[in-house]
């Protein structure tokens, strides 16, 4: 027996009408580095990415499954592409501006992009690009920047705002089907070439319904967020999407993503939320201090990307900052847990679960897998492979031009659930707790070490910035750590009381022998540690190593 209710696609365009009607007032507020940032409604920016989805049709050819690239800073042109390509049939696919040139080649060729819609301060990034991506067949330069570099350039070049002006602000959106590409964003790449995501409108839709649930960000259209989490970068944790659903005003810092400007913004616009790496916010906390500001408005913080320092938590505290871990991942969309404490604790009582990386939501399954294949307790102790599944979680990457996906074994499992690279135990309650990833956990005589608790009690220290603890080769052991410490400015602290230090919450057996201080730890395009870089740096002698007896 089937339902009586209808059956009404959730797609991306939905979520577009729904934002420029309903939540018409809300605004996009885009720093610019002027005395007064751009504002724009939601209704403005509706109507302008309809403009463009004419133009992309009428003017540039683009059709249904078309590829059309951006390569942007976090801005209000951003948002309306977000919209205007997936709504007309299209394929949104942001471009990651960090990565090294030759995967940003790899990647537009494989992806088949006929269109790039380019910010002009970033035009120096795409123009030697341009000759080798033979599929791009335009160039749409959106913002300030000088367009001289784009001469000679095989690809036709069109301004943004001349493109859309005077098209009409209706357009008959197809009724798409909801499993249908919406979007498609490449992995970082730190292992093999970087490998497509495909996201679905529907998969987009359920997921903004997620992050907008109180058990995730919560948000209301009385709240601003400050989207500080790139567009390129999974969809911006999927809040330009959730923001147009629910009339969340958004903040977008552009190309201002230094701990000054932030804080300046922060000050001056008073968001109440805001997202992005540790990183980040480790910068905005040693700019705060040194120089104050009130930053308390921002009373809530979604942190992800890497596990966040407990100790970075506490600073945010006495600041009146609460951040709020989430973990997920770009095969994620990619909210998969977010660490909210369960009802009736004391704060005391709720530190234990802010430190997690949070409770799983409706709508993603979990299991953790054993060294031998088999499926583990929620028991807060067994540790394992964390595999999850749900509506917003990738089946497959996207194979190329031949649309075969491909399913590689060391990434889904034979039933079906894709196989995180994490590991970690989770409570009987659903709190995650990720110990390692497995590449990066330290097998040391037959026993683990976790890297992440040995650089969380590291960054407690007063004296200490940044810390990065990977495994390298010891003749006894196998593996033992290496401690790769960045001091702060002034400190005094040596090896060897770092190693006292850390001896006060870590075992003794697990503290390193091998230290070396360097200027910053090594980062990949998205602000995680590079561990990679730090091995490969270790083994061809290239950092300067302390072995304490």
């Amino acid at each position: 027996m089937l339902s009586s209710m209808q059956d009404v696609p959730l797609t991306v365009t939905r979520i577009l009408q729904h934002g420029m009607t309903i939540h018409g007032k809300s605004t996009i507020t885009t720093w610019t580095g002027e005395p007064e940032p751009q504002r724009r409604t939601f209704a403005e920016a509706g109507a302008r990415a309809t403009q463009l989805a004419n133009a992309l049709r009428d003017e540039l050819g683009v059709r249904e499954d078309d590829r059309v690239a951006t390569l942007m800073w976090n801005n209000a042109e951003h948002v309306e592409a977000y919209f205007a390509i997936p709504s007309m049939g299209a394929i949104l696919h942001t471009l990651n501006l960090r990565l090294p040139v030759e995967q940003l080649i790899w990647i537009v060729n494989h992806a088949n992009d006929r269109v790039v819609i380019a910010n002009g301060s970033l035009l120096p990034l795409l123009a030697p690009l341009l000759p080798h991506l033979p599929t791009v067949e335009h160039v749409v330069v959106a913002g300030p920047g000088d367009r001289s570099v784009l001469d000679g350039a095989a690809a036709r070049v069109h301004e943004y705002e001349e493109l859309i002006a005077g098209r009409p602000t209706t357009y008959d959106w197809p009724e798409l089907d909801e499993r249908r590409a919406a979007a498609m964003c490449y992995t970082s790449g730190t292992t093999g070439d970087p490998k497509g995501v495909v996201y679905s409108h529907r998969s987009i839709y359920l997921h903004s319904m997620q992050v907008n649930m109180t058990e995730s960000m919560g948000l209301t259209d009385k709240d601003t967020t400050l989207v500080v989490v790139p567009q390129f970068h999974v969809n911006a944790w999927g809040l330009p999407h959730a923001t147009f659903m629910t009339g969340i005003n958004m903040l977008m810092p552009d190309r201002f993503l230094q701990p000054a400007p932030l804080a300046e913004m922060i000050e001056r616009e008073k968001p109440s939320h805001a997202a992005a790496v540790p990183t980040i916010w480790q910068g905005l906390l040693a700019e705060v201090t040194a120089n104050p500001r009130d930053i308390s408005c921002m009373a809530n913080v979604t942190i992800g990307g890497s596990a966040c320092p407990p100790s970075l938590m506490e600073a945010y505290d006495r600041l009146g900052v609460k951040l709020c871990h989430a973990w997920g991942m770009t095969e994620t969309s990619p909210l998969g847990t977010m660490a909210h404490p369960p009802a009736g604790l004391t704060p005391e009582e709720e530190w234990p679960y802010r430190i997690t990386q949070g409770r799983f939501p409706a709508g993603v399954e979990a299991r953790l897998i054993g060294p031998a294949g088999e499926v583990l307790p929620w028991d807060g102790e067994s540790a394992g492979e964390l595999e999850v599944r749900g509506n917003w979680i990738a089946a497959s990457y996207y194979g190329g031009s031949d649309g075969e996906p491909l399913v590689p074994e060391d990434k889904f499992s034979a039933d079906g659930w894709l196989k995180t690279g994490d590991v970690g135990v989770i409570r009987p309650d659903g709190y995650l707790t990720l110990t390692d990833r497995a590449k990066d956990v330290i097998k040391s005589g037959g026993e683990w070490i976790s890297s992440v608790e040995l650089e969380n009690a590291l960054m407690a220290h007063p004296d200490v910035a940044e810390a990065a603890v990977v495994a390298v080769p010891d003749e006894k052991w196998g593996e033992r750590p290496l401690a790769t410490v960045v001091l702060k400015d002034g400190a005094t602290a040596d090896y060897e009381m770092l190693r006292s230090f850390l001896g006060e919450s870590i075992a003794k057996w697990q503290l390193p022998e091998r230290w070396t201080i360097v200027p910053a730890v090594p980062k990949t395009s998205v602000g995680k540690f590079d561990k990679k870089v730090i091995r490969r740096q270790y083994a061809e002698g290239e950092l300067d190593v302390t072995q304490l007896g």
